[in-house]
């Protein structure tokens, strides 16, 4: 195992210090996102399935439970509150009618936009404080994890 980066620092330090951001990050994020969450009645597993339906055109619910680590029912019940919110919508399947899926409508697809560009504002003043040193790791970081998808 690698254990020393380019620069020769070590990549414990690196990883010590993006856990140190991605902590304060998080706080920051997170208390934002709550205060604009809580004006629409709207949970983080909600919010946070709508953000998985804003990359896909629908889920099914057995998609939902998965990506949500629920059980059928749990998300049911996620998707009942979105519905009635008008966040979400069911729709049948042409080629199976039993078959449900959900996708997200033009609202729901609004406050994920929203809530990304506040985290996005978040984010910048945050890399905008940064010294030099924080700065170069996460760029480091950034770089090393390229384009790899976080799930």
């Amino acid at each position: 195992m690698k254990t020393m980066n380019a620069s020769g620092a070590s990549v414990k330090a690196d990883a010590d210090r993006l856990a140190d951001f991605v902590l304060f990050t998080q706080r920051s994020c997170i208390l934002n996102l709550s205060t604009e969450l809580n004006k629409g009645n709207i949970s983080f597993p909600q919010f946070f399935l709508l953000t998985y339906l804003s990359s896909e055109e629908y889920l099914t619910m057995s998609d939902i439970a998965k990506k949500m680590g629920h059980s059928t029912a749990a998300a049911t019940g996620l998707v009942d509150r979105l519905e009635k919110l008008s966040y979400v919508e069911r729709v049948h399947a042409a080629e199976d009618r039993r078959k449900i899926m959900v996708r997200i409508t033009a609202k729901g697809t609004e406050l994920v936009s929203k809530m990304r560009a506040e985290i996005a504002t978040d984010l910048a003043g945050i890399l905008a404080s940064l010294d030099e040193d924080q700065a170069e790791a996460v760029e480091h970081t950034k770089r090393a994890i390229g384009g790899r998808a976080l799930s």
